[in-house]
């Protein structure tokens, strides 16, 4: 059968394609910006005809109906890492959560430790052999479709059709339905003082010719704006956003000198502009992979000179990173932070760097403390730790003893809370 009579006969409103869920099915849906609106703004509508359905995705853009604390017998989302959309519900115990490392998640799927039982993906348009390009977040939706019961896209024309393993065919689809709406734009954020500070540190750090996974934040676009006058840097990264787009046109990104995949930015998803979103249409400087490929620390560890760079909330004096939540109140997730500071630890000359802010709530308090919160979900192990900048400097801990890390520590703190954290190290027996 013709790919286009298949197209013809799969297509359907939102509202009718929803009928392909179950009560008790678990929903995939892919990150951010991969979420298909018209599907779970339809699931919303006609949540209260389901039992026992939970819609799983990491980083939620919008709050849906399905968000809904009166509802959660029907609909409930369960998220592999919080954001906007859903920390409130996090905090409150309507969402259910479940820690992994962002590059274990297809695992976790494709060995039914993780539910699968439908799909919900934006999608491109299909294109003359009967693909469509799962372009803004491979992520674990590839692993996902292998396993699920159903496979709904949402297909749009603003979806751009990308390079690498994220195509799905029509013979795989249950249902499709159109929209045209434009896909969700999420701004660059904003950057103060501190922010520029840490991120002179770390562009300091960083050689010409490095390969760089950047996340999302104040601090890692700082360090954007601040590597303008490096040459030849390449992208191996799990997203890909505008501050990367911003190197790219000025020249300073151009991926010659990778070892692994010359010549070819690597990443699992999109989240920035339209722009950003049209630069991904058909362009073969840029392939979108699942995110056991990008993330897995053997595999990114293949690109010498990698440098990652990545965010804590609060880290102790022997390095050990509280990167999610607040006390024992969920704020992100794992992500994969530990992914890209394992690779950056494997690889030659490479460089794993945590940044944060050495104060919150208006210098009243230290980031930097002698121990986590108690109930604080730690993130990254010390074991693990390498480099962290605050605006007061760096601190290297890898290699370094208790005694040294704890001294490298409070270096870089606050100057208003050393002494306090100097002593506090002491009755810790730490100095």
């Amino acid at each position: 059968m013709q790919v286009q009579e298949l197209y013809r006969q799969k297509s359907c409103s939102a509202s009718d394609a929803i009928a392909h869920v179950r009560d008790g099915d678990t929903i995939i849906v892919p990150t951010g910006v991969g979420e298909p609106p018209s599907l779970l703004n339809a699931l919303s509508e006609q949540r209260r005809q389901f039992r026992d359905v939970k819609v799983a995705q990491i980083l939620a853009v919008k709050k849906y109906g399905y968000f809904d604390p009166e509802t959660t017998a029907h609909v409930r989302h369960l998220a592999l890492f919080f954001g906007a959309a859903s920390r409130a519900g996090g905090q409150a115990g309507q969402i259910d959560f479940l820690p992994a490392y962002f590059s274990e998640l297809p695992a976790l799927i494709s060995r039914g430790w993780m539910a699968s039982d439908v799909v919900f993906a934006m999608a491109s348009p299909m294109d003359e052999h009967g693909y469509f390009a799962l372009s803004l977040a491979a992520d674990y939706t590839m692993a996902a479709i292998a396993k699920a019961r159903a496979v709904i896209l949402e297909v749009n024309p603003n979806v751009p059709f990308a390079y690498g393993a994220c195509h799905v065919h029509i013979s795989q689809v249950t249902a499709l339905t159109e929209s045209t709406d434009a896909v969700a734009e999420v701004g660059l954020p904003k950057i103060g003082p501190v922010q520029q500070a840490i991120g002179k540190y770390v562009a300091d750090m960083i050689e010409d010719g490095s390969t760089l996974q950047i996340g999302y934040g104040g601090i890692p676009d700082a360090v954007v704006m601040q590597l303008t006058d490096k040459k030849d840097l390449g992208i191996h990264t799990e997203m890909i956003g505008d501050g990367i787009l911003s190197l790219i046109e000025q020249g300073v990104v151009t991926n010659r000198r990778k070892n692994f995949m010359p010549g070819k930015m690597v990443a699992t998803f999109a989240l920035g502009s339209r722009k950003l979103y049209q630069f991904l249409h058909r362009n073969p400087a840029i392939e979108m992979h699942p995110v056991d490929f990008t993330n897995d620390p053997y595999i990114a560890a293949q690109n010498d000179n990698l440098v990652a760079i990545n965010a804590t909330l609060q880290i102790d004096l022997l390095g050990q990173c509280g990167s999610e939540s607040l006390a024992h109140l969920p704020y992100s997730g794992t992500g994969g932070q530990v992914d890209f500071v394992r690779a950056a630890n494997r690889s030659k000359n490479g460089k794993a760097i945590i940044v944060l802010p050495s104060t919150a709530k208006e210098d009243s308090i230290s980031r930097v403390v002698p121990v986590l919160s108690p109930g604080t979900h730690v993130t990254t192990s010390k074991n693990d730790i390498n480099y962290v900048v605050t605006e007061y400097g760096v601190a290297q801990l890898r290699g370094k003893s208790a005694r040294q890390r704890a001294e490298a520590m409070i270096a870089i703190a606050h100057p208003d809370f050393r002494a306090t954290l100097r002593e506090q190290a002491r009755q810790l027996q730490l100095l």
